[in-house]
Parts: structure tokens; C-alpha cells; sequence
């Protein structure tokens, strides 16, 4: 299966720059991180690889093609985004059966299975659903659909615990018995660590990181101690963000550690969330 390639992707919201010379490659089989506040342009992103909104500069392609208006390239993506797409009086089995028909590898005895999970109830109308079991219907159909590509935004919305738990559980399982590319949109970094292989973090429109998510929290650590330990170990270094608890401190330094620090002091490695925050509050 071919990458998705973005090249040069801008574009403009009025006079608000949404997405600045966006370069990024999403490869086949992997699960991505795309991180970013509210705001950022990850939603934009997804929409214009997905083909619901055009970029005002660059190209989005597959193949040396471009995916916009190709309904070749737009059969391998399956986007999950904010708004249902089934009509407020159809219901829930319905919805599933018609999704079907429009991708040929839809899995429905898969689908029926996870909607058992997640105590999907079958014969309400989309109307009535709540938002979690509204996120629920669309996760399910993302895990059913087969398709190479899939998008996911913001996509335990409205979940319980349990839930959300049992959604990673199924991606992870999916995953290991029938790969494709999963890009994953979310605020809950902490929950998704442990799922995802590769980081792209955009702030204000523009890529900051992009690399494998090992690669990006080796490049740091984290240092805690008594605040006038802590200040003292952290002169010459890269610090990236601080945090103050009465009389203590915890640092987050870009860089390698040193083998010869106070012993008075903790070091731990970078915690994706808490470097994710430190990034995009510079």
C-alpha cells in the first residue's frame, strides 16, 4: 500500500492562518499520533485529506496523484470527524447495514460483534443517541470498514472509562490481526502513550515534531529536587518547561543526562503529555 504524501499544504480561514506549508508523510501499517491544542489545524488537516475541505495551497497525494476529487484514492480512507453523516431518523442497525455498501471489505458480523461490546442499542434512532454512544456507532464502523487508512478525530468523545478503555483494547487488537494506518486526533495524550508509534505535534498551523515516538522522548529528561538543586543542575542546559511545588521544582531538559548529578535529585524520562505541553506553550 502506498504512503499518503502532503506537500506544501496551507490554508486560510479569512485572515486566520489555519495550516502553514504543512509537509508530512503517513505510511501504511502504522499507528499516528497527530497532536495539537485547540486550534492547532489538525482537523483542518484530516478534512483536507479526506476531501471535505480544499487546500488553498499544496497537494495531498497518493501514488503521484491527488487524492482530492479521487474516488480511487478516497476508497482507502475512512475518516471519523465530529459530525454523523447518517440521518437523524435512521437507526443504528440501518446505519451499520448501508455503510456496507459503500466500502466492499465492511465487516459486518465484526461490527455487530463490537456493537454487543459496547452495548450498542441497535434499534435506536441516531437521534437518540448520546454523545459517548454517538462516538461509539463511529469508532465501531472505523474498526469494521477495512479500509487502509484510517482517521480518526477525537474519537473516545463522550466516552466513559470503561469505554474508552475498551475502544484501545479493540484498536490494539485490530491492529495486530489486520494492520492498516491509523492517524489518531486527540487531547488525551496520556491514554493513547502507550498505542501509538509515531508523534506529529502542530502548533499554529505549522508541524513542530514529526518522528517516531520513541525518538522524540529520548531526546529528554526530567529532573526533580529541592528548587535550589534543581536551578543549580539546570544552568547551561536546554530547559523546556518547569513546574513548582512549594519548596520543590521538576525541570524538563532537552539533551542527555549527566552521569555525575547530585544524588538529592530524581530523574525520570520525559512523559509524552508533559513534553507535548512544554512544546506548545513556548
Amino acid at each position: 500500500m502506498s504512503s499518503i504524501k502532503i506537500e506544501g499544504v496551507g490554508k486560510n480561514y479569512g485572515s486566520t492562518r489555519a495550516l502553514s506549508d504543512i509537509n508530512l508523510t503517513f505510511e501504511p501499517d502504522k499507528i499516528y499520533g497527530l497532536l495539537g491544542r485547540n486550534g492547532a489545524g489538525k482537523t483542518t488537516l484530516l478534512n483536507i485529506i479526506n476531501n471535505r475541505i480544499f487546500a488553498d495551497e499544496g497537494n495531498v497525494s497518493m501514488d503521484g496523484k491527488t487524492v482530492a476529487e479521487n474516488e480511487e484514492a478516497q476508497s482507502k480512507f475512512y475518516f471519523v470527524g465530529e459530525k454523523m453523516l447518517f440521518p437523524d431518523s435512521m437507526k443504528v442497525n440501518k446505519a451499520i447495514k448501508w455503510t456496507g455498501q459503500f466500502y466492499p471489505d465492511f465487516d459486518l458480523d465484526y461490527a455487530l460483534k463490537l456493537a454487543e461490546l459496547f452495548e450498542l442499542p441497535l434499534k435506536k434512532k441516531i437521534s437518540g443517541l448520546s454523545t459517548g454512544y454517538k462516538s461509539i456507532i463511529k469508532n465501531i464502523l472505523a474498526l469494521s470498514v477495512n479500509t487502509p487508512y484510517v482517521f480518526l478525530d477525537e474519537p473516545v468523545l463522550g466516552l466513559d472509562a470503561n469505554h474508552r478503555e475498551l475502544f484501545y483494547k479493540m484498536l490494539i487488537q485490530k491492529f495486530s490481526e489486520k494492520p492498516a494506518a491509523y492517524i489518531i486526533s486527540t487531547h488525551l495524550i496520556e491514554e493513547v502513550t502507550n498505542i501509538i508509534e509515531d508523534v506529529v505535534i502542530i502548533k499554529k498551523g505549522q508541524i513542530i515534531k514529526n518522528e517516531s515516538k520513541d525518538s522524540l522522548l529520548s531526546q529528554g529528561y526530567s529532573v526533580s529536587g529541592a528548587a535550589a538543586k534543581v536551578d543549580a543542575y539546570i544552568q547551561g542546559r536546554t530547559v523546556i518547561g518547569m513546574d513548582n511545588l512549594g519548596g520543590l521544582k521538576s525541570a524538563y531538559i532537552l539533551g542527555e543526562r549527566q552521569a555525575d548529578a547530585d544524588s538529592e535529585l530524581e530523574f525520570s524520562s520525559l512523559d509524552l503529555q508533559k513534553l507535548f505541553i512544554q512544546l506548545t506553550n513556548i
